[in-house]
């Protein structure tokens, strides 16, 4: 049983950055993909940022969908079982509840899905006044 744990939200003035945290316990993360999730009040929730498991063959590979690519930035620190989300030049329209996810031994992908996800954290906050 993986336990992950979201941080780093808070409020903040729009072109301002964040960094969340998507910490585990129970698990190495290193054999799981890391997906990192948003939902707006009132809408469906979005997967905005793709690490893949460190498996051997695709170690390092990330994706973003056009939402928010070059301002977001996944990574992983395995020596603190952590993957952060790096969040530049923030929208109003980034406003949301933001969710970590696992799944185990994930590969290369083009569309962060929405289910089928071992482990989901509770998720932090992120609002970004204009």
């Amino acid at each position: 049983q993986v336990q992950l744990e979201e941080s780093g939200g808070g409020s903040v003035q729009a072109g301002g950055s964040l960094r969340l945290s998507c910490a585990a316990s129970g698990s190495t993360l290193d054999y799981y993909a890391i997906g990192w999730f948003r939902q707006a009040p009132g809408e469906e929730r979005e997967g905005i940022a793709y690490i893949s498991s460190n498996d051997g063959s695709n170690d390092g590979y990330t994706y973003y969908p056009d939402s928010v690519k070059g301002r977001f930035t996944i990574s992983r620190d395995s020596s603190k079982n952590t993957v952060y989300l790096q969040m530049n030049g923030l929208k109003p329209e980034d406003t949301a509840v933001y969710y970590c996810a696992a799944e185990l031994f994930g590969a290369k992908t083009t569309v962060i899905k929405l289910t089928g996800w071992n482990f989901w954290g509770q998720g932090t906050q992120v609002t970004v006044s204009s």
